[in-house]
């Protein structure tokens, strides 16, 4: 079964991305194993520190590295990504050589509040992936703007026709880190 590590963006407890992400994860059940990779514990990235390590930043890309992809889940902060993320990426490309993210299958999705939710910060993070050679999936693309009723108490995506267009995502997700996963082994 592939595994697919879930980044979630916001480092909030009560984050709607993290309800979003498992609703995706829930819409994928059985297809893949979802690994929950943290960035919170992430010290911010300074270049004087990459060589040596800490613990939690070792975990970290040692997660990244063994999985088949990445589910990237972001709110959008100011019109971008959330610095929390941003950190990580840093972290997990660095130092030369070292990139767990090059050449990994990844996909991009996000919720927020506001009237275009999170497209700018999705396309902020998709320009960098694509900088760093990540395999971003395209299409479709999964930015929704949140409201109190888009996940049930169950944590199901509650409208149909939402729940089928997250389906859809996850379908092409799973089909596209297969795909390339498969060319990597």
């Amino acid at each position: 079964m592939l595994k697919i590590a879930v980044v979630v963006g916001s480092t909030r407890r009560e984050s709607i991305n993290r309800r979003f992400a498992e609703a995706l994860v829930k819409l994928g059940a059985g297809r893949f194993e979802p690994v929950w990779v943290r960035i919170d514990d992430l010290p911010l990235f300074n270049q004087d520190d990459e060589k040596n390590a800490i613990p939690a930043v070792a975990r970290f890309k040692g997660e990244i590295q063994a999985s088949d992809g990445v589910l990237f889940v972001t709110p959008e902060h100011n019109r971008s990504v959330p610095a929390a993320l941003k950190n990580a990426i840093d972290w997990a490309t660095r130092p030369g050589g070292a990139n767990v993210l090059l050449t990994k299958p990844v996909a991009v999705a996000g919720t927020s509040p506001g009237a275009i939710s999170s497209a700018v910060a999705q396309q902020h993070l998709k320009g960098m992936l694509h900088a760093i050679s990540a395999g971003v999936l395209g299409f479709p693309e999964a930015y929704l703007r949140f409201e109190k009723d888009l996940i049930g108490a169950d944590g199901v995506i509650a409208n149909e026709g939402t729940r089928k267009f997250l389906q859809l995502f996850v379908d092409r997700m799973v089909a596209f880190v297969g795909a390339l996963a498969q060319q990597g082994r």
